[in-house]
């Protein structure tokens, strides 16, 4: 896909939602951290589900550490890999405390280095948090980076450094929104809508499905 055509991909994608967010719900930067660690090999619909009672009691790093693995895995128990999730959970949280006055860092590869935290869950907190230039790229984002012919490629990162390439000013904050976006109710794994896509024209995926099942 030409830069011309991307631009104007995404240039449909934001007339159509100008202001994409994350599905998760959170109130503060260590939240959104925490729903963000939750949500691996999770749906948005069930982190919130879990995190909805826990958010309440739980604002910072210091209350979580007080709250403890126990307490927590009460919360997540409906969500997969829970106890694995609160065991990082609670140690990221002591790091936090113990090293950065409890404070989420502002920088990806310092994240990266908390437990239960890759790139992708780093690359989420810095766009969402603090406005970054990252590209996210989980499943969906990799399907229609491949599918489109945006971003080809066979592992995530290259998926996510042909976006850092090839996504152009002024759509570069808000693109791993609209593809994830487009990817869970649109573009979707085993059937797209290209039905009701408004890039369709632009999409290299072929054949392009024909109208929803009767």
């Amino acid at each position: 896909m030409k830069r011309e055509a991307i631009f104007e991909f995404f240039r449909r994608l934001a007339e159509d939602n100008p202001s994409p967010e994350t599905e998760l719900l959170f109130g503060n930067t260590y939240q959104l951290l925490v729903a963000v660690v939750l949500s691996a090999q999770a749906t948005d619909v069930g982190v919130n589900k879990a995190t909805r009672a826990l958010f309440r009691d739980v604002q910072t790093p210091a209350q979580m550490v007080a709250l403890g693995e126990e307490g927590l895995k009460a919360h997540i128990k409906t969500i997969g890999l829970f106890n694995a999730k609160a065991k990082n959970v609670i140690a990221l949280s002591e790091i936090l405390v113990r090293d950065f006055a409890g404070e989420v860092p502002a920088d990806r590869d310092v994240l990266t280095t908390l437990p239960g935290v890759g790139r992708k869950t780093a690359n989420v907190v810095m766009n969402c948090a603090f406005g970054a230039e990252t590209f996210a790229v989980d499943t969906h984002i990799f399907r229609v980076g491949n599918r489109t012919g945006m971003a080809k490629g066979k592992t995530v990162l290259a998926v996510e450094k042909a976006l850092e390439k090839k996504v152009p000013q002024p759509f570069r904050v808000g693109a791993h929104h609209w593809l994830i976006l487009h990817g869970r109710y649109v573009c979707k794994a085993r059937r797209p809508e290209c039905w009701r896509c408004g890039v369709a024209d632009m999409c290299a995926f072929k054949p392009k499905s024909e109208g929803p099942r009767k």
